[in-house]
């Protein structure tokens, strides 16, 4: 039986509470320098993709911008038309709502890219109910959560439809008999008619160099799971432990089967972070102070509010959890995907920082996402690689805690001995994502 290969890809890390911004090594989130780093250095490392996040409003805490979150987030498509010319092989990931976007430009947009990078496109697809983004867009939360995703499987089978309108002999290109297209029938009028959607015309661009983009979808809900499975190549999900992994791998592949699909037509790739060190203990050393870096005692208290639903700036973030109940009514929280059953939540963080005598921070700490992968390089390849020989995930978008430079150590010193295992390309063997991640 051949060693299945570890597919890998890059995010970008914005200015969020896990990016640790005040290092003196960390760069600007918005230059263009930034993104060139990171996406070169991930084709370095001949990673499969460049992974770009969205955010369609600043989030805001107690009716303030929340400045230790995402903020100065540019337009993905744009920025990742701007990497096709930089680099040669990587592909290029842009996360776009399909709540507040239309089927017909942004198919566009995603062809354009892929014919610009010559096959490299991607689109996350998310979708959102929230009336806070949606005041941006006129449309405040007016779709249910079962609707938008019934919106969003819509807008990706319509998607399709406009990409497949083109027939591969459609452009003709016969300079002698002075004729461009084929015959009419080769450019088809693209008529639908959809609960979201209504479109009738035929499309501007022929078929990409990968016939579709690659379609990624980010999500952990039952409904996320299901839309996965009927229209995603690639789900990024948050579970990066072995057995979670094993749990979501063999729910989210046996859904595949009602759907007419293989297992290996959907790649399950979690997000991950990572801390390394010459030494075990160096490395966990390393991850100690990332985490404690991460969540400052600003970021502690703006947690805790997200939670308690109130003003907790009076108390101390190095002190004792107060003995306080939340309050239940809407929150000091807008543009963040809420929290379900916040009392059981208060209740259980209570009882944990009761238990190991933790302070707000220290809880904080423990409470929230955490370093995946802590170890030496060689532990860490060891690691990733057995997740993906035992079904735990197919592969894994990395994230690193700096802007820009946070993947140049994973690059230099873990790759290389994933590729000594046996378990990861020595270079690309083709030019299309759909090639990288072995997708048809």
């Amino acid at each position: 039986m051949s060693r299945k290969q570890v597919h890998l890809a890059a995010h970008f890390p914005g200015v969020n509470n896990t990016t640790v911004w005040t290092d003196p090594r960390s760069g600007s989130q918005i230059d263009f320098a930034s993104f060139t780093h990171l996406a070169r250095t991930a084709e370095r490392g001949k990673l499969d993709f460049f992974f770009l996040a969205e955010g369609l409003r600043l989030r805001e805490l107690k009716g303030r911008i929340h400045d230790l979150d995402v903020v100065g987030r540019p337009e993905s498509l744009t920025v990742l038309s701007a990497l096709a010319a930089v680099t040669h092989r990587l592909g290029l990931a842009g996360t776009v709502n399909a709540t507040f976007n239309e089927p017909y430009e942004l198919a566009r947009r995603l062809s354009t890219l892929d014919h610009l990078s010559g096959g490299r496109a991607a689109w996350n697809v998310v979708t959102t109910s929230d009336a806070f983004t949606g005041e941006n867009f006129r449309r405040g939360g007016f779709l249910d959560r079962a609707d938008r995703y019934e919106r969003a499987a819509e807008f990706v089978r319509l998607s399709r439809e406009l990409w497949d309108s083109w027939q591969p002999d459609a452009v003709l290109g016969d300079q002698a008999a002075g004729r461009f297209l084929g015959q009419d029938d080769a450019i088809g009028t693209v008529r639908h008619r959809g609960a979201h959607f209504s479109v009738e015309g035929r499309f501007t661009l022929p078929r990409g160099p990968q016939g579709h983009p690659v379609v990624i979808q980010a999500g952990d809900s039952g409904e996320g799971r299901e839309f996965a499975a009927a229209h995603a190549d690639v789900i990024f999900t948050g579970h990066g432990s072995l057995e979670d992994g094993k749990r979501f791998y063999a729910d989210v592949k046996g859904r595949l089967a009602r759907y007419g699909r293989q297992p290996h037509q959907l790649k399950i790739m979690p997000g991950v972070t990572f801390a390394l060190g010459d030494t075990e203990e160096e490395a966990a050393e390393n991850a100690a102070a990332i985490r404690r870096r991460q969540v400052g005692p600003q970021t502690a208290i703006a947690f805790l509010e997200q939670v308690w639903g109130r003003d907790m700036s009076a108390y101390d973030p190095e002190g004792p959890l107060p003995d306080l109940e939340p309050d239940l009514s809407d929150g000091v929280s807008q543009g963040r995907v809420a929290i379900k059953d916040r009392a059981a939540v208060a209740a259980k963080w209570r009882a944990l920082a009761e238990e190991k005598g933790l302070s707000i921070r220290e809880l904080v700490i423990e409470v929230t996402g955490r370093q995946t992968f802590i170890g030496t390089p060689r532990t860490v390849a060891r690691m990733i690689d057995e997740h993906v020989q035992a079904g735990a995930a197919d592969g894994f978008i990395l994230v690193p805690h700096l802007t820009p430079g946070g993947l140049d150590e994973f690059v230099d010193r873990v790759v290389p001995l994933l590729q000594e295992r046996g378990a990861f390309r020595a270079d690309y063997t083709g030019t299309t994502l759909r090639e990288h991640l072995e997708l048809a």
